[in-house]
C-alpha cells in the first residue's frame, strides 16, 4: 500500500467546505423572507411549549373566550410573556440565535464589531420588538428596505442579523 500523495487535489467539493463564518467576507445580511421564515419556526415552538401549559393551568376556556382581558393571570404571564422573553434573550446570548434563525443558519450580532451580543443589548432588542410592532409591523418590515436589513429592533439594539453568505451574493457585511 502506497501512501497518500499529498500533492493531489482535495477529495471535497468545494461546496462541501464550509467558509470561515468569522471573516465578514463570507457574510452577508439576513433579508425579511429568511427572517420572517425563521420567526414562524419560533412561534411555532413557542405555541408547542406554551399550549399545553396554558391549558393545563386555565383549561379549554382560556381559548374559546372564558378569560377577561389581555392576561389571564399570573401563570398566563409566566407562560406568556415572561417564559418566551427569556428563551429568546438566553438563545441570543448562548447561541447567538434562536432555533428558527439556526434552522436558516442565521445569528445575532454586534453591528460594529460583528461580535456576539451581550445581555443588555439582548434585552434592548426583544423590547424593541414591541416599538417594531406597534406601528402595525412596520419595524419588523422595516428589514425589506433598509440597506443593513435592520429592523427597529436592531437599529435600537445596535445589531444586525447575518448569515453564511449564500452563491450570487451582493450584500456584503461592514462592521463599524
Amino acid at each position: 500500500m502506497t501512501a497518500p500523495n499529498p500533492y493531489a487535489a482535495p477529495s471535497a467539493a468545494v461546496e462541501d467546505i464550509a467558509p470561515d463564518a468569522s471573516n465578514p467576507q463570507n457574510l452577508e445580511y439576513a433579508g425579511f423572507w429568511i427572517r420572517a421564515w425563521a420567526s414562524v419556526i419560533d412561534t411555532v415552538l413557542i405555541l408547542l411549549v406554551t399550549t399545553p401549559l396554558l391549558i393545563a393551568a386555565y383549561g379549554f376556556a382560556y381559548y374559546t373566550g372564558g378569560k377577561e382581558g389581555i392576561i389571564a393571570g399570573p401563570a398566563d404571564l409566566l407562560i406568556s410573556y415572561v417564559g418566551p422573553a427569556a428563551a429568546t434573550i438566553a438563545f441570543w446570548i448562548l447561541r447567538q440565535a434562536t432555533p428558527g434563525k439556526i434552522v436558516v443558519g442565521a445569528r445575532v450580532v454586534n453591528a460594529k464589531t460583528g461580535e456576539p451580543i451581550g445581555t443588555g443589548q439582548s434585552i434592548v432588542r426583544y423590547l424593541g420588538y414591541y416599538l417594531s410592532l406597534l406601528p402595525l409591523g412596520l419595524g419588523f418590515l422595516w428589514v425589506a428596505w433598509d440597506p443593513r436589513k435592520q429592523g427597529w429592533h436592531d437599529k435600537l439594539a445596535g445589531t444586525v442579523v447575518v448569515r453564511t453568505k449564500r452563491v450570487d451574493a451582493s450584500r456584503q457585511v461592514k462592521f463599524g
